[in-house]
This record gives C-alpha cells, structure tokens and sequence, in this order.
C-alpha cells in the first residue's frame, strides 16, 4: 500500500523514514554513483527534506519498497535552486503545481521484462490520487530525455521546459506532466487494478 507521511502523521512514520533514507543512499549514492549526496551514516536527506516535503513510501509487509518525493512549488525545490539551468521560461509555480522527485524502488522488487516496475506505477497511481483529491494537477520533473516518451504514454500531458542539458553524462530535461482522471485510469489499467493504493489509515490533508 502507499502511505504519505506530511508533518501531521510523521511521528507514526519514524522507523520507516529511516528506512527511506537508507533506500535513498543505497539508490543514489551506491547505484546511481552519485557521490556529492554520500553520507558516513549511509543515510541520504538533503535540503528539501523539509517540513514541506511529502514523502510517498509504498510499505509491504513493514518494509519500504519504494519510494517518492513531492515538494511544493511555492517553496523552493530542485528545479528553483539546483537545476534553474532547464526551464528557459517562468518557472512552473503554484498550488497546483508540485515537483516529483526521488523516485527509488528497492533492488529485490524491480521487476525484470516489465516496462513499468509494477512498484513505481503503485507509486505513481497514489500520487495522483491524492493530488486529484488535493488541487493538484501537474508535477513537474527533470529526468533523462528519453523517458519523456513514457510519460505521455502514460496519459500525462507533458510540456518540456527548455532543451535538454548534459548533467552527470546524461542528457536531461525539465517538464511538467499534467494529469485528470484518464491519466489515473490509464495507471489503473496498466496495474490491472482499479482498486485505490491509498492506505486505509491515510489521513485526508489538503495540499
């Protein structure tokens, strides 16, 4: 199930952020080799992980298995401090406008010969639930070029923001991804399951 941990149900969630922070170095610093967010403790938080900030855990069993960020775009976020470099424009900002990052799925549930790790659609699915609940209706991202196409063929709208840029030997680029009820049916059908993965105990806080 997917639950969202906010500053009004985060004392329920003190075992498994830690485990967030483990999943997030184990991810980012051991896999991904990004070194500038390694940590002696092995535990990756950065400056966004604000009170502000949503984290998005998918539980099974007690253990996390995957992960998301959502961090409001009224409040500063990667793409306002740390990438401003991929939006030529007005930078995406509002209520209704939050930034997807961090997505990490734990290495023994990534599924192999699935174009969509069943874990990270489940992830995505809750996102969207609550945002549709929320006033939310476009994330922004920065990701590789090619992932791009993915997203609109998960029924997003998607809008890049600028060209693409060279970061880390990867070519990436900003976008916002609007979203309504036929991109959350789409993620339904993709899961085979049209069921919510909210949470029961998932309190209704507004954005």
């Amino acid at each position: 199930m997917i639950h969202f941990v906010t500053p009004a149900n985060a004392y329920q969630y003190r075992a498994e952020m830690e485990q967030v922070w483990r999943l997030r170095h184990a991810v980012f610093v051991e896999e991904k080799r990004w070194m500038d967010l390694a940590r002696p403790d092995g535990r990756e938080i950065d400056q966004f992980d604000t009170p502000e900030a949503i984290h998005v855990l998918a539980i099974e069993e007690g253990r996390v298995i995957g992960y998301s960020r959502l961090l409001p775009t009224t409040r500063p976020h990667l793409l306002s401090e740390v990438l401003p470099q991929l939006c030529e424009g007005d930078l995406p900002r509002g209520p209704d406008t939050w930034e997807w990052t961090r997505q990490a799925v734990a290495r023994s549930h990534r599924a192999r010969g699935k174009a969509i790790n069943p874990v990270s659609l489940s992830l995505l699915a809750g996102i969207l639930e609550w945002g549709m609940a929320n006033g939310v209706r476009r994330l922004v991202l920065q990701m590789p070029t090619l992932y791009l196409l993915h997203v609109v063929q998960l029924h997003f709208r998607a809008h890049p923001l600028g060209l693409p840029q060279s970061i880390g030997g990867e070519d990436i680029i900003a976008a916002t991804a609007e979203f309504d009820a036929r991109t959350l049916a789409r993620l339904h059908e993709l899961r085979g399951d049209a069921r919510s993965v909210l949470a029961p105990t998932y309190p209704y806080l507004a954005a």
